[in-house]
């Protein structure tokens, strides 16, 4: 079973869960509005041959959450990864798998410090040169990142948290291609992790601090953000893109075109499952990630 634990990285204090004792560390990160949880069958699986090691991203569930929206900038949420795989990889190149905006940052840290990765594995999430090409050209992009604009809003906390976080709920539970995507029990420790103080707000600075979403009238297209930034958009690992398909967030043009972003590119599409694909096809997911890391 997992164990969970803490650690002191850049001031803040992480909760993480870990799973196995292998030479190399497995790092998995969760995006909005998740936590280390969602990688509980990963972990079972991996936990096998790695050290896997979830942890709740700053700002989230167990883990410390900075006041300040600027506390939530990518050049910190990097130093928080470079800071575990600093404690925990004993100097051994690493693998880093990644979902929605942990995906993010994992695309981030990748351009940024190759020379830590073995390989790269991304569940739905989009290369942000990608994404700010979809942004900007595409109206199927530009009208699902609509939500964006809400979450970066001053009443997006009052919105998605009332009712017991119905709104929340209906994005993540109700969205599912699988109607027993999450169980009772899986729901009961989401809604637990959105409960804990400052969790809400913590994961919602995320879209903030990045100001991130679709062009606004009377703005120019120059100005769309993506969710980082770097001299160069080519990754340097050996990546695996896992997507489903069926993501109302993200539309699958995300995919044109990233052989010119990743020389050492796999994707593998899942056509019947949507943004919450870990959960609706939990074997799948491990099976690709499996046959990747054993290449």
């Amino acid at each position: 079973m997992w164990n969970d634990e803490y650690t002191e990285i850049n001031g803040i204090r992480i909760h993480y869960v870990r799973q196995g004792s292998g030479e190399k560390v497995i790092l998995f990160l969760h995006g909005f509005p998740e936590f280390w949880y969602m990688w509980k069958d990963q972990l079972a699986e991996f936990g096998q041959d790695f050290t896997a090691m979830a942890m709740d991203m700053r700002g989230y569930n167990l883990s410390d959450k900075p006041a300040s929206v600027d506390d939530y900038a990518m050049p910190l949420l990097i130093a928080d990864v470079k800071a575990m795989f600093d404690q925990f990889s004993q100097g051994k190149k690493s693998v880093l798998v990644a979902h929605d905006w942990g995906g993010g940052v994992a695309w981030a840290f990748a351009l940024a410090h190759p020379e830590y990765l073995e390989k790269l594995i991304i569940i739905n999430c989009p290369h942000p040169a990608a994404f700010a090409r979809e942004l900007r050209t595409n109206p199927a992009q530009q009208k699902a990142s609509q939500y964006m604009l809400t979450f970066r809003a001053p009443h997006a906390e009052a919105l998605l948290s009332a009712n017991n976080f119905a709104g929340l709920a209906k994005a993540v539970f109700d969205s599912t291609t699988k109607a027993d995507a999450y169980t009772a029990a899986d729901r009961e420790a989401y809604l637990a992790a959105w409960a804990q103080p400052g969790a809400l707000t913590g994961g919602l600075n995320y879209y903030r601090a990045a100001r991130i979403g679709p062009p606004q009238p009377g703005t120019p297209l120059e100005s769309v953000k993506t969710f980082a930034e770097s001299p160069s958009w080519v990754v340097q690992v050996p990546t695996l893109i896992i997507w489903g398909e069926k993501d109302h967030a993200l539309v699958v043009n995300n995919l044109d075109g990233l052989e010119s972003f990743i020389p050492d590119l796999t994707i593998k599409r899942i056509p019947t499952a949507s943004h919450w694909v870990v959960h609706e096809e939990p074997q799948l997911v491990n099976q690709h990630m499996r046959e990747f890391l054993e290449r």
